[in-house]
């Protein structure tokens, strides 16, 4: 069974992945056998009964109840176990320990932001200690998306302006692919991200370190490169000057912008500043409207670094 288990789903990585698994390889366990079993009964009765001879008459049927009532109490017995098991299964996954640690999880056209209560901000990778049971406090900034970690066994849709949850908790260091499961739009394969476990001493000094990275202590720039992976630009934008869903980075400020409507301008911080807040107001050429508005989202201070860090990409 383990082995069959190991073959058809990945590693198990949280407390709950074993429940989900074993109510996975029962229905297909009962499945199989009834799928066998009916297969077997249609060729052997498909063979004992053909017709003989033209003189051969199939008698009418017109009731058998113990055939009936076979037919009819096995499938019930079975659909009632897997409901029961699924929605205590269901109960387990929606009800978060008393005392989880709480994340609060945006998802955005292509990335993911997580907050942490004391304020730490982390893009694309989420961080969380072994053996501590975590709460995701979940929201879409722009559009649906969904949030999945295979090795968790876990699965739950953003929503605009509304909050949706999810916990799991995960007793063993490692690193763990988190994919978006609802399509968002053309950058909806590259929305992917991390779930990184750490030991619980190395996760309270990590979470130390990035407290104390205030942004009043940081430069306009860093600051600026900090705010990039947080928000999760590179999901479009890359720094190397390789195309992606949206124009590459580098050596753009200074540079001309050719736009899809014909006209062009030259990449200042005036520019910048629009693009960020009003990013549909520009469009270049040969690139998709995917950006999303940042009005509202970024401080003047926020916006002012991210045009500082773009400005050093040469």
């Amino acid at each position: 069974m383990e082995r069959l288990r190991d073959y058809l789903l990945p590693e198990q990585s949280s407390t709950l992945a074993s429940d989900v698994d074993n109510l996975f390889m029962f229905i297909n366990i009962a499945s199989g056998v009834l799928l066998l079993g009916i297969t077997v009964a249609l060729v052997y009765f498909s063979w004992k009964y053909k017709r003989k001879s033209k003189e051969d008459v199939t008698p009418v049927i017109r009731h058998n109840l113990a055939l009936e009532l076979t037919w009819t109490i096995i499938p019930l017995i079975l659909i009632m176990i897997v409901f029961a098991w699924g929605f205590r299964g269901y109960m387990n996954l929606r009800n978060a320990p008393s005392d989880a640690m709480e994340v609060y999880v945006t998802g955005l056209s292509f990335g993911w932001q997580f907050t942490y209560t004391n304020g730490v901000m982390s893009g694309s990778d989420l961080y969380v200690p072994a053996g501590r049971p975590v709460k995701l406090i979940m929201q879409s900034r722009d559009v649906l998306h969904s949030f999945f970690v295979p090795d968790f066994r876990i699965k739950q849709d953003l929503m605009p302006n509304r909050y949706t949850t999810q916990w799991f908790q995960a007793d063993e260091p490692g690193e763990h692919i988190v994919f978006c499961t609802e399509y968002c739009g053309s950058g909806h394969s590259a929305m992917m991200g991390r779930v990184i476990v750490l030991p619980e001493a190395e996760f309270t000094a990590w979470l130390d370190a990035e407290k104390a990275k205030s942004e009043q202590e940081l430069p306009l720039a860093r600051l600026g490169e900090n705010i990039f992976s947080q928000q999760g630009c590179m999901a479009c934008h890359s720094v190397d000057g390789t195309a992606g869903i949206g124009p590459s980075l580098k050596g753009v400020f200074g540079a001309t912008r050719n736009f899809a409507d014909g006209s062009s301008t030259v990449a200042d911080e005036s520019y910048l500043r629009e693009s960020i807040l009003v990013s549909n107001a520009k469009i270049v050429a040969g690139y998709p409207p995917a950006m999303p508005n940042y009005t509202g989202v970024l401080s003047d201070r926020q916006v002012d670094a991210l045009i500082e860090y773009i400005k050093e990409l040469k």
